[in-house]
């Protein structure tokens, strides 16, 4: 019998901490007042944000040395989404969930988006994977895949995207995402102009055949395993490559695919401008493609990104709406620990940021008083808005607290008697 939490058992988690929390959201609500704002509206705002989990994030990450595997991770897709739903559950802002094929390939994709529906769960866009080769396949990807220099290798790339799209749509998905790790290790390896003619024409084929009402996105990413030249290595290739590609194609963000100290914050703005910001894959780093837990080094960075989300949507109105991933890799923590954390995180800069002054920043810097404009962001950013996230989730039927929850349901403990490991499955594909 699966484990899942009981309702009853949150709520009575929820009335241990209820009366503090409510202490709590009223000395806020006093704070906020005094500036003009109305708790309850950024209450409900708090309840319709929502960012999707990655069904491989549920499962035990890896370094290129080593995986150490967790008690009672998933061993297929179905296990994962019960993972996600009780990540869900709990946090009230996960009800996407974002498949990566073939690690989530299913010979009944109908009944696994019928199991997903009854836990409240729906499914984001899908990814395609041409940076490994799967179990069977004809042909290897080791010197590229949609760029690569054979026509069948790449006919094989833009087959196994067109079928990605395909299991997406029975699933309900709505957009493909595209990550590949084409490119060189050695100077001449490849000409570099070439590569990217090949990499577009690949990719025409397969924006033929997305549904009209589906989008593509385009994900670049710094280096690795290319650690010479990266195909799609930067914001101005994705930008340029989704331009030529047409309206359907969108630029994805993933935060940890940057060099060092990047201003992402205002690669945000750029794409935002000019109408190709597709997405968001959120995590951490300290120093490169680090996958950690979203919010865990540099919160304020997060919460910059977002006061340009807030900006676009005051530009652009409900045109713009970008969707948004957790993307992480969990290798001392319970992954359902980190993605709940992550998922707050990535909501309270999101609510943090509805608090910037907007009437007070847009005077300083027409006056070019840069202390204050700066001084009027961290005003914001440092608000302390958890009250306001718990009680979106309580009011919602979550937890107060929900890794203090998590914790006292003992669910990984029943997990680990669930699920006895199998050689050769896992909640992760990545190693």
């Amino acid at each position: 019998m699966t484990y899942l939490i009981p309702r009853d058992f949150v709520a009575q988690e929820n009335a241990r901490s209820l009366a503090q929390l409510q202490a709590d959201y009223d000395a806020l609500a006093g704070v906020l007042q005094r500036r003009g704002r109305d708790i309850e509206a950024l209450t409900t705002q708090a309840g319709g944000f929502s960012v999707a989990l990655p069904s491989w994030g549920v499962g035990t990450g890896g370094t290129r040395f080593a995986r150490f595997p967790g008690q009672g991770e998933p061993r297929n897709v179905f296990e994962k989404i019960d993972d996600c739903a009780t990540v869900h559950q709990l946090t009230r802002v996960t009800p996407g969930v974002s498949l990566h094929f073939p690690w989530d390939r299913t010979q009944d994709p109908r009944a696994l988006r019928e199991i997903a529906n009854a836990r409240g769960l729906h499914f984001d866009s899908v990814n395609s994977n041409t940076f490994q080769n799967a179990a069977g396949q004809p042909l290897s990807y080791k010197y590229g895949s949609l760029t690569a220099q054979d026509a069948a290798v790449r006919a094989q790339a833009i087959a196994h995207n067109i079928d990605c799209v395909e299991l997406g749509n029975t699933l309900g998905s709505k957009g493909l995402t595209v990550w590949l790790g084409d490119g060189a290790n050695f100077p001449g390896q490849h000409n570099l102009r070439g590569a990217l003619e090949r990499y577009l024409s690949s990719m025409r084929e397969i924006y033929a055949a997305l549904p009209s009402d589906w989008l593509i996105y385009i994900e670049h990413k710094l280096f690795e395993p290319a650690f010479y030249a990266t195909t799609i290595a930067d914001w101005g290739t994705s930008f340029a490559c989704a331009t030529e590609l047409g309206p359907k194609a969108k630029c994805l963000v993933d935060l940890g695919h940057h060099a060092p100290n990047t201003n992402i914050e205002m690669i945000v703005a750029r794409l935002a401008q000019f109408g190709k910001l597709g997405g968001f894959h959120f995590n951490d780093s300290k120093y490169g493609d680090d996958d950690l837990d979203s919010g865990s080094i540099n919160p304020f960075q997060l919460f910059l990104v977002f006061n340009e989300l807030r900006d676009g949507v005051a530009r652009d109105g409900a045109a713009f709406n970008p969707t948004y991933m957790l993307d992480q890799s969990h290798n001392v923590t319970d992954p359902v620990e980190s993605l709940m954390s992550s998922a707050i995180e990535v909501q309270r800069a999101y609510i943090q940021a509805a608090l910037v002054d907007t009437d007070a920043l847009a005077h300083h810097q027409q006056e070019n008083d840069a202390l204050m404009a700066a001084q009027t962001l961290k005003q914001a950013f440092r608000t302390d808005v958890g009250p306001i996230l718990a009680m979106a989730r309580v009011r919602a039927g979550g937890a107060a607290d929900p890794v203090a929850c998590y914790r006292a349901s003992t669910y990984r403990d029943h997990k680990a008697k669930e699920r006895p490991p199998v050689a050769g499955a896992s909640g992760s594909g990545i190693v």
